[in-house]
This record gives C-alpha cells, sequence and structure tokens, in this order.
C-alpha cells in the first residue's frame, strides 16, 4: 500500500474512542442476561499471552475467533464474560530479565535470588502490560475490569493447592530419570516443549575391542551419531534374534580411552538394520538407552555438567564442551586405529524452544507427575463427546497424545516462577508439602528450607479456566464456579494441544468434580506466509498485525482474517484479502450514511414488506440469518464471512439501495417513503448485528 493511502484514514483515532466508551460504559464485564438465553452463561477464557509477548497473526486470528463468538452470545442475551489475563512465561522471562542485568554488567548470581525476582516484577510493571494493550486496540470485549495474572496471590495459592493434593495422592514424585536439558538455560524442558531441527551430520564406527577375543574375532564395531557420549558408556546391546551376535551375549568389551569393561547383551530394542546391529549404551545420556540400562542392570554414568561440559575424572576431556569433546574422542580413536569408519548421515536434533541450543538428554533428579491417573477421565470426556473439537479431526489427535503421554517433568531450575512448596529439614530429615509458607520444622523445631526449583509455566496456567474464579478459596462453592464454570470454548493453535488444552482437562476433572472445563475446543489454523512456510523473523516473512491495523484498520484486519480460514490446517496468508475487506467496511459505512441520510419525517415502527424489493430483501436477510446460525454452530468462521460479504454488497448495497433510491425522493408517496425508511433501518439494523 502507497504512503499516500496509508495517510488517507487514521483509523486508530476512529476505533479507539468507541472501543474505550464501550469499555468504560462496562458492556464488555459480566451483566444479567435476557430474553430466553437469561439465566444461562458463555464464558470464554483467553489463552494467556506471556508477559514478555506482542501480538502475532496467530493471536489475532485467535482473538478475533473468540470476539466473534462472545459478541454473538452477548448479543443472543447469554450471561457473558471473556476472561483475560496473561501468563509470567518463567524461562522467557528469565532471560529477558538475564540479558537487561548483562547490560548493566551484573547477573542475577550476583544479585541473589529475591533481589532478582524483584527485577522480573519490575520488568513485568514495566511491559507486562504491552500485549494487553494491543489486544485492546483490535476492539476485543475482554472483561478487562478483571484481568488476571499467574502470579497473583490467589492464582499462586491455587498451584500449589493443586501440587500438594497430588503429592499427597502419589500423583507427584521426585526421582532421578532422564530429562530433556537445556544446557544454556541451565534447565529442564518437557518433552512437548522439544523442538526438532533436521541436521546433516555423521555416522561414527568405531571399534569397541572384546575383552577376550571369540572366535578369532577380536573387536565389535559399533554406530553412533554422538560420540562423545562413549565415555559413559556401559554396555553394548544387540537384537536377541540377530545370529550375528547371539555367541556374544554375556562376554564383555574394554571401552577405549577410559579402560571401563562392559557387558554385552539383548535387548529387543536394538534394531538390527542400523549401523552394524551393535549399539552403545549410555543410559544416562539417552532414553532408550536408559530403558535398556533398566533392564539390564547397568551402571548410570553422567559424563556431563549442566552445562554440557565433560565432569572431572576423564582427563584430557574434562571441561570440553560436547563438540569440543566429540573432535577429541573420534581424533582419540584414530589414533588408535579404532575409528573403522564415517558415513554422512541426516539426522533431527532437539533444541530448547526458547533459546534454540541442543538438548542434552540428561540425567537429574526432578519432580514429575505421574500422569497413568489423570489419563483416563481426560480421554472419557472426549471419547463420548462432552468436549467435541472443531474441525472434528483434532478428536483423534488429541487422544492419541494423552495414549502416548508419559510422566511429565514439572520442575525447573529458574528463579521466576511458582516456587514448589516443597519444605525440608535439614536437622530432622522431615519434608512435606504445604500451601502455606513453612519456616520451623514441626518436628524438631529447626529452620527450614524451600525446594529451589520453580513449576514448568504449563503446571501453572492448566488452571487457566477455574483459578480465574474464585475455585482457591471457595472451590467449586465460589460463585462465579457455580455461574460460569464449565466455560463454553475454547480456541487455540494445534501446537498446544498437549501442551495446555491436555493438561487443562486433566486438572479440571481433577479439581472440579469431574466437570470439564469447556464444551467445545477450535484449533484454529496456523498462520503461514503467502509461500506456504511458517512466519518467523529468521526468515523475514512475519507480518506485523499492529501495521496491518495501521493500514486496514482494526476491522478490515479481522474481517480479513477470517475470510481466509477454511477447513484446512495451514492458513496461507494473502495481505490483498485485507485489502478487500478494507473496502468492505467502507462500503457498510457508506451505505449506513445513505440510510442516515434519507431519514427525514421516520417515525420508528414495524418493517413491513409492501414492494416485491422489500419481499426478496427479506427472505435474502432469513436465508443470510439461518446461514450465520448455522455456520456458528459448526464454528465455520470463513463461511460466515464470505457468506455475510456477498449478501452485504451484492444484494443490499448494489441491489436493495439502488431499489429504495426512488422511493425516498422527496416526491415520493409519503406512506411508500416511511415503509421504505423503516425496512432500510431494520435491514442495516440486522447486518450490523451480523457483522
Amino acid at each position: 500500500m502507497s504512503e499516500d493511502k496509508k495517510k488517507a484514514t487514521d483509523y486508530a483515532a476512529m476505533e479507539r474512542p468507541i472501543f474505550e466508551a464501550w469499555k468504560d460504559a462496562g458492556y464488555f464485564q459480566r451483566t444479567p442476561g435476557f430474553g430466553e438465553h437469561a439465566n444461562e452463561s458463555y464464558t470464554i477464557v483467553i489463552p494467556p499471552p506471556n508477559i514478555t509477548g506482542v501480538l502475532h497473526m496467530g493471536h489475532a486470528l485467535n482473538d478475533t475467533i473468540q470476539d466473534a463468538c462472545i459478541r454473538r452470545a452477548r448479543m443472543r442475551g447469554f450471561q457473558t464474560r471473556w476472561i483475560i489475563g496473561t501468563d509470567h512465561a518463567g524461562i522467557s522471562t528469565q532471560t529477558k530479565v538475564d540479558k537487561r542485568l548483562a547490560e548493566q554488567g551484573i547477573s542475577r548470581l550476583e544479585i541473589g535470588r529475591e533481589a532478582f525476582i524483584e527485577e522480573c516484577y519490575k520488568w513485568y510493571r514495566e511491559y507486562g502490560t504491552t500485549i494487553v494493550n494491543q489486544i485492546k486496540g483490535m476492539g476485543c470485549s475482554c472483561d478487562y475490569s478483571d484481568e488476571h495474572f499467574t502470579l497473583e496471590p490467589a492464582y499462586v495459592r491455587a498451584v500449589r493447592k493443586l501440587f500438594v493434593d497430588w503429592y499427597q495422592n502419589d500423583l507427584i514424585y521426585r526421582g532421578k530419570r532422564i530429562v530433556n536439558w537445556c544446557p544454556s538455560c541451565t534447565t529442564a524442558i518437557a518433552d512437548d516443549e522439544a523442538e526438532y531441527v533436521d541436521e546433516a551430520g555423521h555416522l561414527w564406527y568405531l571399534r569397541y575391542p572384546l575383552t577376550e577375543p571369540v572366535d578369532g574375532l577380536e573387536y565389535l564395531v559399533v554406530a553412533t551419531t554422538r560420540p562423545e557420549t562413549m565415555l559413559g558408556d556401559t554396555g553394548v546391546a544387540v537384537n536377541p534374534k540377530d545370529e550375528r551376535f547371539g555367541h556374544l551375549v554375556g562376554k564383555t568389551v574394554k571401552l577405549p580411552l577410559v579402560d571401563r569393561e562392559i557387558p554385552i547383551f539383548a535387548d529387543w530394542h536394538v534394531d538390527t538394520e542400523f549401523g552394524t546391529g551393535c549399539v552403545k549404551v549410555t543410559p544416562s545420556h539417552d532414553p532408550n538407552d536408559w530403558a535398556m540400562g533398566e533392564r539390564a542392570g547397568l551402571e548410570r554414568i553422567n559424563i556431563f555438567d549442566e552445562t554440557a561440559h565433560v565432569v572431572e575424572g576423564y582427563g584430557k576431556f574434562s571441561g570440553m564442551d560436547r563438540d569440543e569433546a566429540r573432535e577429541a574422542v573420534v581424533a582419540a580413536f584414530d589414533e588408535l586405529g579404532l575409528l573403522d569408519h564415517v558415513e554422512d548421515h541426516d539426522h533431527s536434533v532437539m533444541t530448547c524452544y526458547r533459546c534454540h541450543t541442543k538438548l542434552e538428554p540428561w540425567e537429574s533428579e526432578q519432580w514429575f507427575v505421574a500422569v497413568d491417573g489423570l489419563k483416563e477421565p481426560a480421554a472419557r470426556v472426549v471419547e463420548d463427546g462432552s468436549i467435541q473439537f472443531h474441525p472434528a479431526r483434532w478428536k483423534q489427535v488429541y487422544l492419541d497424545w494423552l495414549a502416548n503421554l508419559k510422566d511429565w517433568c514439572i520442575s525447573r531450575q529458574l528463579w521466576w516462577g511458582h516456587r514448589i512448596p516443597m519444605f525440608y529439614c535439614d536437622t530432622c530429615g522431615w519434608e512435606d508439602a504445604s500451601v502455606d509458607e513453612i519456616e520451623v520444622c514441626p518436628v524438631c523445631g529447626a529452620p527450614v528450607r524451600q525446594d529451589d526449583d520453580v513449576l514448568d509455566t504449563w503446571f501453572s496456567s492448566q488452571l487457566w479456566p477455574f483459578a480465574t474464579m474464585g475455585w482457591t478459596e471457595e472451590g467449586m462453592d465460589a460463585p462465579q464456579m457455580r455461574t460460569a464454570y464449565p466455560t463454553q470454548v475454547l480456541s487455540t493453535a494445534r501446537d498446544i494441544m498437549g501442551l495446555w488444552v491436555a493438561r487443562m482437562v486433566m486438572s479440571s476433572m481433577y479439581c472440579c468434580d469431574e466437570k470439564i472445563p469447556f464444551e467445545d475446543v477450535i484449533i484454529h489454523p496456523t498462520v503461514m506466509a503467502a509461500d506456504g512456510k511458517p512466519m518467523s523473523k529468521s526468515r523475514g516473512n512475519g507480518v506485523d498485525p499492529l501495521r496491518l491495523m495501521e493500514d486496514y484498520g482494526a476491522d478490515g484486519m479481522r474481517y480479513g482474517l477470517l475470510m481466509q480460514v477454511t477447513g484446512a490446517q495451514d492458513m496461507k496468508f494473502n495481505e490483498a484479502k485485507l485489502e478487500s475487506s478494507r473496502n468492505f467496511a467502507n462500503k457498510v459505512k457508506n451505505a449506513s450514511r445513505f440510510v442516515l441520510m434519507n431519514l427525514e419525517g421516520f417515525e420508528s415502527g414495524e418493517p413491513e414488506p409492501t414492494t416485491p424489493a422489500d419481499r426478496w430483501i427479506f427472505s435474502r436477510l432469513a436465508k443470510i440469518v439461518a446461514a450465520v446460525d448455522a455456520g456458528y454452530d459448526n464454528f465455520e468462521f470463513g463461511d460466515i464471512t464470505r457468506e455475510l460479504y456477498g449478501f452485504v454488497w451484492n444484494e443490499f448495497c448494489d441491489w436493495y439501495i439502488e431499489f429504495s433510491k426512488a422511493r425516498l425522493a422527496a416526491d415520493a408517496d409519503p406512506a411508500d417513503r416511511l415503509a421504505c425508511q423503516r425496512n432500510l433501518v431494520f435491514v442495516l439494523g440486522q447486518i450490523l448485528r451480523l457483522l
């Protein structure tokens, strides 16, 4: 769009005063209903955006869908409320504040935990409302009089209560397990938060000498994509059906470089087609190896520290990072004549979703949720239709995710977030979880300490549908819980179906007397660039919705986005659609101006079709109303917007208004003129409500 066109209309100057007037008048707060739905509630919770975030195209589409649903329910007479709030965003916020402190020449380790948390709150007070203000700029009719934050006192107490309940019911436990570890953020990362990146790598074939030759065979060759982890090998595995190696099971090899004698054993997990059919087993640095090691009773050796440097005790390798250790280990094998050969090998590697560092499968002591006791109810309510997905194909995706769900690592080695409410007495050994703060041991009276870790951000956000409704103190008896729970619609992106949607269902079924948190789940399409590639800063193909609102207005952007929604999983964004929707908004404005300019002598009264043109437009109006209702019932927002576009532009503006001009002339029959005015006002009013 040219600069002249951009400056032609200051949309914000027009739209913001209207929005502020609506908000200040309380129109977006929960108000008494009316009509047949007067005693019914219609509530939506907004997926809480991170306090570090800014509005992006996914937000713009999702918030538009939610606003369309809540505005329609409000006009139909429901007691409506769209709950808004923000998420504290543990890793993201801590990273932002760490960076800001680094620019000042200090670190959180220097200032300590309490001072660092205060710095996080300063950051929150300074920037935490940015995205909420941008949502307001979109005209979203959230209940801004009652915003929530996942670290507000009542919410903190709710999170602690859930932790304590699950801990006391053996659904939370602490143990040493393999986790996805980020050496840069120095914290565990959930399986679902790992991002996979294709990488052109290698397959190194290493010779492991047998402790004693067997039938003339002096060594086994193992293939690995991570030769550096061989320092922690405690076994070599073969498939029980692999006749090539059956006679070696029970024998041992001498692990090069560290001179460790390790067993050869059989395990069904081994793929006979991968490499040579022999695999090195490093239980502390690979989840599959961990499982094989458990079955074989292997020793677990952790060779890396929290920053993925080789720990002490490994000679020249100690102190090296992963990449340095890889080069050094390969070079050492080559020098010893034990590097058999190297092949090119493309594979996927896990990276941190925040800093994009390669994750390290790493054994550490963490807190876990035992999900087996929570999965069945969460699956049942989807299988029986109590919760329905739109489009319906996402139902099976949800069920498959639950079926494959493993115990959830909920501890994070951060300072910003919900601190784990576990307390320990180092004097007598007492420990327990508590909703309230504990300072002295109830057994011996000595001072106690609280667990240093915080909870995974998704642990707290799973309480969002009910912790924002007074559940913390009064449970299901809280007034809002009685009148507004469960919520009706959840609209969200597919990438957090497991991270958030399923966990909300699990926790809600547990905390809310097995009542579902929402009835319908809309999985909206992912907004892609015009070429079908994901939008990203690195690609430079992202589109800023704030700029779009400047160019096309909030109405133009919102309508243009919905017009592009189809049943497809992804949506290729086409900015030209926004230009047509902006023109459409102008068309509606001009039609409204025409009607208002021709109301001289108007007296309100019932509309009445008296001419063929009247009867035609009334019939078309009835048809579009039915189409819109059906579209909403099936959450087909693209169909709704496209049908409305055609009706308003082609039938109302281009035809009916033209038919009306002669009837509105000064010398027209007064009775017919009044009838025409009433019909125009009625049809235009219905159009504006539909839009």
